[in-house]
C-alpha cells in the first residue's frame, strides 16, 4: 500500500499540489493522467524523495525498493547486457561477494540468496527484455556508446525493468519507443508483480496496461477504479452529477435569500428571517465543474487535389550511401485520399521511407512519379530543434506571410491550436506540446495535398491527440503517419503499409493482427475455420483424427520438452540441496562453484523450455481449434 496524505508541492513557486491526497493498493497497475504541466513528474518526485514536500506524507512499505528510469541515457563502453546486469544491485553485490568469500556459512547465505532471487537465469531475462525493446542479439554485445540517444534511453528502460523494484515509475516511456516497443512493453505492464505507476498519453497502453487511474486535476488526486475509457465515463458522470448538484443547490440558496430580502425588514418576520440567514450559511456551495477545454488543432485545405496517383514508386531504391540501399523493391501508389500508417521497428526505415516521399531523399535506382503541382507537408519530432528560440509563433509564422496584416498572421497561429498568451511566447519557452502544434502548423502552412506525419504526438496530453485526431479526419489530404500510438492510428487511417526486411509492402491485417504478430509472436491462420454446421459429426471426427495426426510431430515435441522439464526440476532440486551445506564450501570449493555452475545452466535450460513449451503447445492449441 502507497500512502499520499494532505501533499503539497510547488515548483519556483508554482503550487502544483494542494494538500493532495490518495490510496493506492499493493500490486495496482495505476495510470497517472492529466493535462501537460499539471505536476504529474512533480509528483513522482515527491514520491522518490528528490523534492521535499512543502506539508503532507508519503507512505511506502519499510524496505520497498522504488525504480524509475534514470534521466540520462548510458553511454559508456559496455555491452547492453552487462548494463542491464549490473541494474540489478543485489546480485552484483552478492557475486562480487562470493569472489572474496572464504567463510563456508557465508558463501552457502550468499548461493541460497543467489537461488532465491533467481541470480543464475538473470542473463536470459535480461537478454528477453532487451529483446523486446528492439535490441537484437547482435546488438545486446555491442557497447552502448555506438547507440544514439534515443535507443540508449530504451536501455534504461530496460535496465529498471530487469531490477524489478517493488513500486516502478514510468514517465512517458513510450516517448522513445516504436510501436512495436510500446505494444510490448504494454504487454509487460500488465504481467509485472509489484505495483506500477505509469505517467503515458497513450490511450491504449492506458486502457489495456493499467487497472486503475489516478487523475490529478486543480491540484487534487483522485483515484478511479478501471482502465482509462472506465475512468472518462466515470468522470462524466461525476461532472454531470456535481453539476446538478450545484443548480441543485443555487437553487435552495436563491430561494432562501428572497424571503431574507423581504422580510428581515419587518420585525414580526425578524426571527424567521435570521434563522434562514443561519440555514444559508449551512447550506454552504457546491463547487462548479471546471472545464478546461483544450484548443483545436486545423489543417488548411489543399486549394486543389491532384489526380490519382500523386506518388508512383517503381522498382524504387533508397539510402543514404551510395550503393548501400536502406529500402529496395519498392513499387507502390499513393492515391489523394490515402491515409496509409506505417508499421515495422525502428531501425527499418519508416523515417527514410517519409523523406524518400517528400523530396529530401533522392532514390538511388527506379522510378517515382509525382503528381503536377503535389504540395507535400513533412513533420518530424527532431525538427523541434529546427525553431528559433527567442522567435514567439507570431515570428515564425510572419516570416511566411510577411505582407499581411497582423491580424491574419495571428489568426493562422490561433488554427495551429496556441491560445492568444502563448503568441508572443518564446519557442524556448513553449511546452513540448505547444512546440510541436506551432512545428505541425508551419509543416501544413501552404496547404499540402500531402500530409507527413513522423511521431507527431510525443508531447501531446491524450485531449491534444484527440484534437489531433479531429484535425487530420477534416483534412482532405491525403495522410501518411508515423506513429506509437495505436489509438491514433486506428482512428485515423484506413491502409497498413510494412516496412520490414528491406522494403515496404501492404499488411492486409488489422492493428489486433498486428499486436498479435508482435507481442505474442502469434501466427495468422491461413485456413478458414470449419463450423459443426458445414460438416457431419463423422466428418468432424475424421477431420480432429487428422489433424492429430498431421499435429503428432508437434505433440511429440511437446511431450519431449515436459520431460525434461521434470527432469531439470529435479537437477536444480538436487543441486540447491547440496549447495545449500555450508561443509561443501569448506571441504571442495572448486567442487561448490561446478556445482553452482551447473545450477545457472540448468535454471537457464529450464527457463527456456518452459518458453519454447508455452509457444507450443499455444500453436496446437491454435491448430486443434482452427
Amino acid at each position: 500500500m502507497i500512502t499520499i496524505s494532505d501533499i503539497s508541492a510547488r515548483i519556483a513557486g508554482r503550487l502544483l499540489l494542494d494538500h493532495a491526497s490518495l490510496s493506492l493498493p499493493s500490486g495496482a497497475k495505476a495510470g497517472l493522467v492529466g493535462r501537460n504541466g499539471a505536476g504529474k513528474s512533480t509528483l513522482f518526485r515527491v514520491i522518490t524523495g528528490d523534492l521535499g514536500a512543502e506539508s503532507g506524507t508519503v507512505s511506502i512499505p519499510k524496505n520497498a525498493r522504488i525504480g524509475q528510469v534514470a534521466q540520462e541515457a548510458p553511454g559508456t563502453e559496455e555491452s547492453l547486457i552487462s548494463i542491464v546486469l549490473s541494474a540489478d544491485k543485489e546480485r552484483a553485490a552478492l557475486l562480487a561477494e562470493a569472489e572474496t568469500a572464504t567463510d563456508p556459512h557465508r558463501i552457502a547465505e550468499i548461493q541460497m540468496r543467489l537461488v532465491d532471487i533467481d541470480a543464475h537465469s538473470a542473463e536470459a531475462r535480461a537478454a528477453s527484455i532487451l529483446s523486446g525493446l528492439g535490441f537484437s542479439q547482435e546488438a545486446q554485445a555491442r557497447p552502448a556508446s555506438s547507440f544514439s540517444g534515443g535507443w540508449r534511453m530504451r536501455v534504461a528502460l530496460a535496465s529498471v525493468l530487469f531490477a524489478e523494484p517493488d513500486l516502478l515509475l514510468l514517465d512517458e516511456p513510450t516517448n522513445y519507443l516504436d510501436l512495436e516497443g510500446t505494444m510490448w512493453l504494454e504487454d509487460y505492464i500488465r504481467r509485472y508483480p509489484h505495483t506500477v505507476i505509469v505517467i503515458s498519453h497513450d490511450r491504449d497502453l492506458l486502457n489495456n496496461a493499467v487497472n486503475s487511474i489516478v487523475h490529478l486535476d486543480q491540484k487534487k488526486l483522485t483515484f478511479y477504479r478501471g482502465n482509462y475509457d472506465q475512468f472518462e465515463r466515470q468522470k462524466a458522470e461525476a461532472d454531470e452529477l456535481q453539476m446538478k448538484a450545484k443548480a441543485k443547490n443555487e437553487a435552495a440558496r436563491k430561494h432562501l435569500q428572497s424571503f431574507i430580502d423581504r422580510f428581515k425588514a419587518k420585525a414580526s418576520k425578524a426571527k424567521q428571517a435570521q434563522s434562514r440567514v443561519k440555514a444559508l450559511e449551512r447550506m454552504g456551495t457546491v463547487a462548479a465543474v471546471i472545464e478546461d477545454h483544450v484548443q483545436p488543432i486545423t489543417f488548411p485545405e489543399p486549394e486543389k487535389q491532384p489526380a490519382s496517383p500523386i506518388v508512383a514508386i517503381s522498382g524504387g531504391a533508397v539510402g543514404y550511401e551510395p550503393g548501400k540501399p536502406i529500402l529496395k523493391g519498392l513499387n507502390l501508389r499513393i492515391d489523394n485520399d490515402d491515409r496509409i500508417a506505417l508499421l515495422g521497428s525502428n531501425g527499418n526505415g519508416k523515417s527514410t521511407f517519409a523523406k524518400f516521399i517528400s523530396g529530401r531523399l533522392a532514390p538511388e535506382s527506379g522510378e517515382v512519379r509525382l503528381a503536377p503541382s503535389l504540395k507535400i507537408g513533412f513533420f518530424a519530432q527532431h525538427q523541434l530543434d529546427d525553431l528559433v528560440p527567442n522567435e514567439t509563433p507570431v515570428e515564425h509564422v510572419r516570416r511566411l506571410m510577411p505582407t499581411e496584416p497582423e491580424a491574419r498572421v495571428r489568426a493562422r497561429v490561433a488554427q495551429m491550436g496556441l491560445a492568444t498568451e502563448k503568441m508572443a511566447t518564446a519557442a524556448k519557452d513553449l511546452s513540448g506540446g505547444e512546440k510541436a502544434r506551432l512545428l505541425m502548423g508551419l509543416a501544413a502552412f501552404h496547404a499540402p495535398n500531402l500530409l507527413i506525419l513522423d511521431e507527431p504526438t510525443n508531447h501531446l496530453d491524450i485531449d491534444s491527440r484527440r484534437a489531433l485526431i479531429e484535425a487530420l479526419n477534416d483534412y482532405d489530404g491525403a495522410v501518411i503517419l508515423i506513429s506509437h500510438d495505436r489509438h491514433l492510428i486506428e482512428a485515423t487511417v484506413d491502409r497498413l503499409w510494412l516496412v520490414n526486411n528491406g522494403t515496404v509492402t501492404s499488411f492486409e491485417g488489422d492493428m489486433d493482427e498486428y499486436r498479435d504478430l508482435i507481442v505474442a509472436s502469434g501466427k495468422k491462420k491461413d485456413e478458414p475455420k470449419q463450423s459443426e454446421e458445414q460438416t457431419s459429426k463423422a466428418d468432424q471426427r475424421k477431420l480432429n483424427a487428422d489433424k492429430r495426426a498431421s499435429l503428432a510431430p508437434l505433440r511429440k515435441k511437446i511431450n519431449e520438452i515436459e520431460s525434461l522439464t521434470g527432469k531439470l526440476e529435479k537437477m536444480i532440486q538436487t543441486l540447491d540441496a547440496e549447495l545449500a551445506d555450508p561443509a561443501l564450501y569448506e571441504k571442495a570449493p572448486a567442487r561448490a562453484a561446478e556445482k553452482a555452475r551447473q545450477r545457472g545452466e540448468a535454471a537457464a535450460k529450464l527457463a527456456a523450455a518452459e518458453e519454447e513449451w508455452l509457444m507450443l503447445s499455444s500453436e496446437y492449441e491454435e491448430a486443434m481449434a482452427g
